[in-house]
């Protein structure tokens, strides 16, 4: 199933145009939890479980893991999405931009690594910082073309 046929079915299936981005700040989480990066999977994971028919995707934004070494909780997050709310597609925010050669790799990390449905890009280097993620059939990508700030 394509990117676009996850992404319709699921928002007919939750009755949702509902995006949750998952952004985790550790200093921010609740009490408890708060400032523990060891806790970014359990909290993320406890928000998809919370609203897993409630939306029609989730969205991890990769730097908040990165930053924390938190790679691995990102990794886990995925097969926790894949496993428990299945008809949800994942955008996997990162937002990449950069020159084929890296693209490719970039390309290979969202889909192959972590298993994205989509993938957000920052296309301002031009068609070869895109082309990578178009050689995967039915994935998705969003350009970043205007920003709110």
């Amino acid at each position: 199933m394509t990117f676009l046929d996850m992404l319709r079915d699921a928002a007919t299936r939750n009755q949702s145009m509902l995006c949750v981005g998952l952004d985790p700040e550790p200093t921010r989480f609740p009490a408890g939890m708060q400032g523990d990066v060891r806790r970014i999977y359990d909290f993320c994971a406890a928000i998809v479980d919370a609203t897993a028919d409630l939306v029609c995707a989730f969205k991890p934004q990769i730097a908040y893991f990165a930053a924390h070494g938190a790679e691995d909780q990102l990794e886990r997050l995925m097969q926790h999405m894949r496993a428990n709310a299945p008809h949800v597609p994942v955008i996997l925010d990162a937002k990449r931009g950069d020159i084929g050669s890296t693209a490719e790799q970039y390309a290979r990390e969202a889909f192959e690594r972590y298993g994205a449905d989509a993938v957000t890009l920052s296309p301002f280097m031009g068609f070869d910082s895109v082309e990578p993620y178009l050689q995967y059939p039915g994935k998705g990508a969003f350009l970043l073309c205007r920003t709110s700030n």
